[in-house]
């Protein structure tokens, strides 16, 4: 469920605690409930967009999210997955179906959409179906020296040593409650460290959970703002990164 185990009172300003909500790929609800959510309780997020996701009218509102302080992050164009995660019927877009270079140069073109709408150089990343194969291998090792992304979250809880480019994500069922996701970061304030949360839809599109479980989420991090630090995942994993022992 985290990414460190950091030390009480090793966050910014004394907090217990480091909580990065981050939002996967472009989905409307989230430009239409889950910004306004977060921007009503003084909150910034991550979105991590897939390119073909992204209709033309929706650019604007992208960048405007970014000048607002939310992050935006690269989930690749085509969001390619094994095949086992896709119906029958679908064949295109499966992460057999690439190689290593195929992928890599995927990454470096969404980097350069994504600079196009929020004007800044770097991003982090967050792999699709939180797998890293292409063609059955891993492109992870290459992805880490080519320098092209910044930090790379993964979709498991699985608590592990931190590694900026593979760093856990809890999801939710979309029949969570919201005191299934306070606990989770009161599990966090009470082992003083990181915890990275991971959304598809809020109120709408799939995967989703309700708006109203989600408010109640950002109802408890604005209220115990004294001891949860709140951020964009790039932001966090910075300070993580430059403070050892995180």
């Amino acid at each position: 469920m985290m990414a460190t185990q950091a030390v009480a009172g090793t966050w910014p300003d004394g907090k217990r605690a480091a909580v990065v909500l981050t939002y996967d790929d472009a989905l409307v609800s989230q430009l239409d409930t889950a910004i306004p959510a977060l921007d009503a309780v003084g909150l910034k997020g991550t979105f991590f967009l897939i390119g073909s996701k992204i209709a033309p009218e929706q650019i604007g509102r992208w960048r405007s999210a970014a000048a607002e302080g939310h992050e935006l992050g690269n989930h690749t164009i085509r969001h390619a997955c094994p095949k086992a995660n896709y119906p029958p019927a679908k064949k295109i877009d499966t992460s057999e179906t690439y190689d290593v270079d195929t992928m890599l140069t995927e990454i470096r073109t969404m980097n350069t959409m994504l600079t196009a709408i929020d004007g800044k150089p770097q991003h982090s990343y967050a792999t699709p179906c939180g797998q890293h194969l292409a063609g059955d291998v891993d492109y992870l090792p290459a992805l880490r020296a080519g320098g092209w992304v910044r930090y790379t979250r993964a979709a498991d809880p699985t608590e592990r040593p931190f590694d900026r480019m593979d760093v856990p994500a809890r999801f939710f069922p979309s029949n969570a409650t919201g005191a299934d996701l306070i606990a989770a970061v009161q599990d966090a304030e009470r082992k003083g460290g990181m915890i990275v949360l991971g959304f598809h839809g809020v109120g709408g599109d799939y995967l989703s959970v309700s708006a109203e479980v989600h408010a109640q989420l950002l109802a408890y991090l604005k209220a115990h703002s004294d001891t949860i630090w709140v951020a964009p995942f790039s932001t966090v994993m910075d300070y993580a990164a430059s403070h050892p022992g995180h």
